[in-house]
């Protein structure tokens, strides 16, 4: 303790590196302010996304044909037809369109607990590319038995059934209906049935019908940019059985707009037309399913956008702990630190540990400032903010700190191996900020980029991302996107290796090095 005193008063009655380490924080800030300071030019741009039933931010929005259905019964549709407009604006400006339809543009049969963006839902779909799918409450898809999409020659029949679970009520102790379970089916012929799975939704009336939505189209292989897309399906006659509301259908657009998802073509038109023989034809634009990062989250805001500014405080807490290391040798003082205590890795260890607090408790008190200065910022600018769950938000506020905690030690081993500053910090930016810039940046294509998040200590960056990835949402999902190829905890971990590796190494130095 006596030797970590000792550290803790030099570091703090040097007054260049007390204000070192109170700039890195306001360089942070300073990133952030910068990063916010535009508005969405957007005028119907909402300032909060729809939340789905676990917390998680979500796109809601399709055409929806549908009946109240009051109890138990069944929904069966045959879609004889899956069409669709994409716009192409490479080929002859950007009125044009072909005909197509996206991977994961959607059209089949949903039951929901409400027409409220965000409500529970159970949905049997057939899919541009993906075959059936059966999904529900946005982030959970299963995969049914037909894998292609729905033509004139090899149309699909799609089936939901709703079945009563009774309990007893929390608020009476009576037996009644507490929930309700719907099983997903799909068939090549309308004879013979697969069934998918089964989901649970909460008691009481529930829409049920035929929907169409259809996300925006996406380059994969791009860093960015999505181009509008509508969908169009053809519905048989519907079967019902059960207990229905009486009437016919209804027609309603959930939600105002496609979302963060994307927009509609223009002329390509929604809604529904009913065909002599009881059928429907619908077109629609949006998605269900949660949101995510990258062109498929559209002018969204998320945790890393109010961290960006990260880097810079770690540059400057890198100095701070560089010229804490190197003072020593430049000054010619080490022999008299080394002469009241003889123990050259001890009071390493004591600079490391000084160091480290420090940079600790300067990134996470700036993440802490940064969040909801940001999140207050971007909502003011009308932009819409990504929905993280506060255990997220604690990880990446508390991460950051450790993150440069972490590139704390690493300058300081740098510092004491190399004995110039200079050298030092420009060793310790090429290795941490260097490689995140430019993978983050979009200078390096996805593999290079990925590769240096892996390996270098930049992958301790990777603990702020929050992002969330589906395989059922089509995005681009790259390090230029938020993305990281490791996860939170995993990257951080490649940081602390090479900060203590070579805190290691200049210890085993130190101890072999004159004073």
């Amino acid at each position: 303790m006596r030797v970590l005193h000792a550290e803790w008063t030099k570091f703090r009655t040097v007054r260049g590196w007390t204000v070192g380490a109170v700039g890195a924080a306001l360089a942070s800030l300073l990133f952030l302010l910068v990063g916010t300071v535009s508005s969405n030019q957007h005028a119907g741009a909402a300032a909060a996304l729809p939340v789905g039933s676990d917390g998680e931010a979500v796109n809601d929005s399709f055409s929806f044909v549908h009946r109240t259905l009051t109890g138990d019964g069944s929904l069966t549709v045959r879609i004889t037809a899956f069409t669709g407009v994409l716009t192409d604006p490479g080929r002859g400006g950007p009125g044009r369109t072909s005909p197509g339809v996206t991977p994961w543009a959607k059209a089949g049969i949903i039951v929901k607990s409400g027409l409220r963006q965000g409500s529970s839902y159970v949905a049997v779909t057939t899919t541009g590319a993906h075959g059936v799918r059966m999904q529900h409450d946005y982030v959970h898809d299963r995969a049914g038995d037909l894998t292609g999409a729905a033509t004139p020659g090899a149309p699909q029949w799609l089936r939901l059934v709703r079945a009563a679970t009774t309990g007893t009520t929390r608020t009476t102790g009576t037996t009644g209906t507490a929930a309700t379970t719907v099983t997903g089916y799909d068939s090549p012929d309308g004879v013979h049935w697969n069934a998918i799975g089964t989901a649970s939704l909460p008691g009481g009336p529930l829409q049920a019908g035929l929907f169409v939505t259809s996300p925006a189209a996406i380059d994969p292989t791009g860093g960015g940019g999505s181009s509008p897309a509508s969908a169009t399906a053809a519905f048989d006659a519907p079967a019902v059985t059960g207990t229905w509301q009486p009437g016919g259908w209804t027609y309603t657009q959930v939600g105002v707009d496609a979302g963060s998802s994307g927009s509609p073509v223009p002329g390509a038109g929604d809604g529904s037309r009913p065909s002599a023989d009881g059928g429907f034809t619908v077109t629609g634009a949006g998605d269900i399913a949660p949101v995510v990062g990258g062109p498929a989250g559209g002018p969204v805001f998320s945790v890393g956008t109010f961290l960006v500014g990260t880097f810079a405080g770690l540059i400057v807490i890198g100095v701070v702990a560089v010229q804490f290391g190197a003072a020593e040798f430049r000054r010619g003082l080490l022999g008299l630190t080394l002469a009241a205590t003889p123990r050259r890795g001890r009071v390493l260890g004591a600079k490391a540990l000084v160091v480290a607090a420090v940079a600790f408790v300067v990134g996470a008190g700036a993440a802490a400032v940064c969040l909801p200065l940001g999140q207050g910022r971007a909502r003011a600018a009308h932009f819409a903010v990504l929905t993280v769950p506060v255990p997220e938000q604690v990880r990446a506020v508390l991460g950051t700190g450790l993150l440069l905690s972490a590139t704390a030690v690493l300058g300081l081993a740098l510092a004491v191996l190399l004995r110039r500053s200079a050298t030092a910090i420009t060793v310790l930016v090429a290795a941490t900020v260097l490689p995140y810039l430019l993978a983050v940046g979009g200078l390096l294509p996805a593999g290079p980029a990925g590769w240096l998040l892996r390996l270098t200590p930049a992958a301790g960056f990777a603990v702020q991302q929050t992002l969330p990835r589906y395989d059922q949402v089509l995005s681009v999902y790259a390090p230029a996107t938020g993305y990281f190829p490791l996860p939170p905890w995993g990257g951080l971990a490649v940081l602390a290796l090479w900060a203590v590796g070579m805190l290691a190494v200049a210890t085993a130095v130190l101890r072999r090095r004159d004073a």
